[in-house]
């Protein structure tokens, strides 16, 4: 059995960025899915868009968008990227809210964590405009849901 190599460290067990100069153009896409639960009051309140701190879900989609443009500057080792496309559904129901980022480019790495990060702080951004009506409130089940393009392929998460 090949022993899996962490792509982010090199030989002597340094961090590094991976050199993806070699790499061709491709279409890639990742979608990214998580959800915030939450109390019956605070979900109504954003259902019906009575929360005191205004448009929970118009700010939070912004926030997840700001924050697919900004993953380089987050997380330490991803490249800095020109995304084409970031949208973010948000889908609220009488216990929370289910988001879903969409990230697109023609490049030469994958955007994973663009969609990762997306999801995240537009939940954490849910979370901070709705605190006030729930403190308990979860966030939960972050992954990745489907990339396509560049050399591994095409992957898809299994059923949920």
């Amino acid at each position: 059995m090949t022993e899996a190599r962490l792509t982010h460290v090199d030989a002597a067990g340094a961090a590094h960025m991976v050199d993806v100069s070699g790499k061709s153009d491709t279409v890639r896409q990742a979608i990214a899915r998580g959800r915030i639960d939450m109390n019956p009051q605070a979900a109504r309140a954003i259902l019906e868009g009575s929360a005191k701190k205004g448009d929970v879900l118009g700010v939070a989609r912004v926030a997840g968008i700001m924050a697919a443009k900004k993953t380089a500057e987050l997380i330490p080792l991803c490249h800095p990227l020109m995304l084409s496309k970031v949208t973010l559904d948000l889908a609220p129901d009488e216990g929370g809210v289910t988001a879903t980022a969409t990230v697109r480019l023609t490049g030469q790495t994958g955007v994973e964590m663009e969609a990762l990060t997306a999801v995240s702080v537009a939940l954490l951004t849910v979370y901070d405009m709705a605190k006030a009506l729930d403190k308990g409130m979860i966030v939960r089940d972050i992954r990745l849901i489907e990339k396509t393009g560049g050399k591994s392929s095409d992957w898809r998460a299994e059923a949920e």
